[in-house]
């Protein structure tokens, strides 16, 4: 699938390199939500509390959004192609590990490990394209690389719940940590076609900025709260969604999960719309503004009312649909921010953002979960999605 939706009016190379770096994401984000349908099941074999699991979440996001900063300055130094491929193993034989464990505790720094490897994707991913893609197409190529990450999402659930009900939750994490190993495997065969140059070699040309002449750049500051405050709504809706729609709406897991996959395609579906948007608009930041505004009044219709479960599922999709249209834009937003040579840097800095907002976010959804509120989890996720206007505001199209 991510090969076929790679072929948008590319070159065979730039097809190749697309396809390639899409299947990466996909990979990241297929066990990203691995533990959304194991956790009513591990809440009742390990004997801990909702906060307790989404402690394993927060985990794995502080090493990642940590991680994150890191492995972007590795990526300007080193190249992103040895970056991508190493987090990749790390990330997936962790996961596979924490299907192996016997107590709960032995689940944190198998998380820790995790997040480590998740680390790499981004300033990995969106380097290559930004080198190997030519401007005229990358808006299309970024809508590739969501959208390869919301087809992810669409199947770890089905996947992971499938591996579960038939064998239980451990073999679901070994399973999803062995698929992603198969993927790494297949990249590897084809990685002349992640590669990258080196900037630490670089003996031409004026020298790229330091990490903290990056760092200090408003605009890249404002692109971090942007990303910070659309995953504080984000990972409410993917990984707790499921168990609240069961709890406060007494809607079958059955028909939770599917409603939270078609969410997933309908993100992708978006995403696809907002790539041939990207390449046309002219102010990016428009866009993402009215993506937000319209997620944020979706999702907080959903716990109004005792509407139908038919259209609680139709509000997710317009959630999934509005905000995959702004996606592209916001990377292309990112990439014009960026000065030669600090490619990864800045996307380092900037998805870091999504990280610390989700290493927070598991811990105040655990919590509304656990007092049993499920109705207000929707609620909690459009404010930040409304806060999340404002730093669109302020990301304009200019280069730092």
């Amino acid at each position: 699938m991510s090969v076929a939706a790679a072929r948008l009016s590319a070159p065979p190379r730039e097809s190749t390199t697309i396809a390639a770096v899409g299947t990466a994401h996909f990979t990241s984000h297929l066990l990203q939500l691995a533990f959304a349908p194991l956790f009513l099941t591990m809440h009742e074999e390990l004997g801990v509390s909702f906060t307790e699991l989404g402690l394993i979440l927060t985990c794995f996001y502080l090493a990642s959004g940590s991680g994150q900063v890191l492995a972007g300055i590795l990526v300007d130094r080193f190249g992103a192609h040895r970056l991508l491929l190493g987090g990749m193993v790390l990330h997936a034989v962790s996961i596979a590990a924490m299907g192996l464990v016997p107590s709960y505790w032995m689940l944190l720094p198998l998380a820790l490990l995790a997040g480590l490897g998740n680390a790499v994707y981004h300033p990995a991913d969106l380097s290559i394209l930004s080198h190997r893609i030519p401007q005229a197409r990358l808006g299309k190529a970024f809508a590739v690389h969501v959208m390869a990450a919301s087809i992810g999402f669409a199947v770890s659930p089905l996947a992971s719940g499938a591996i579960a009900l038939a064998f239980g939750w451990r073999a679901a994490l070994m399973g999803m940590g062995g698929i992603a190993l198969l993927i790494t495997v297949a990249l590897f065969l084809i990685r002349p076609a992640l590669h990258t140059p080196s900037h630490g070699h670089v003996t031409d040309g004026p020298p790229p900025p330091s990490f903290m002449k990056v760092l200090l750049t408003p605009v890249v500051m404002l692109a971090f709260l942007y990303f910070f405050l659309t995953s504080m709504a984000l990972v409410g809706i993917q990984n707790f969604a499921i168990a609240a729609l069961q709890e406060g709406f007494a809607i079958s897991v059955g028909f939770a999960t599917m409603a939270m996959t078609v969410y997933q395609l309908s993100t992708a579906a978006g995403v696809m719309m907002g790539g041939f948007v990207a390449d046309r608009a002219t102010h990016h930041h428009r866009v993402a503004m009215t993506g937000l505004a319209l997620s944020a009044v979706f999702a907080a219709l959903i716990p109004l009312g005792q509407q139908p479960a038919w259209a609680t599922g139709g509000l997710l999709v317009c959630i999934g649909l509005s905000l995959g249209i702004t996606l592209p834009s916001r990377d292309v937003l990112v990439r014009r921010t960026a000065p030669k040579g600090a490619t990864g840097k800045v996307f380092g800095v900037v998805y870091s953002g999504f990280d610390v907002g989700s290493l927070l976010a598991p811990l105040m959804y655990g919590a509304i979960m656990d007092h049993h509120m499920p109705r207000m989890l929707f609620l909690a996720a459009a404010v930040p999605f409304c806060l999340a206007i404002v730093t669109a505001m302020g990301v304009r199209q200019r280069r730092a």
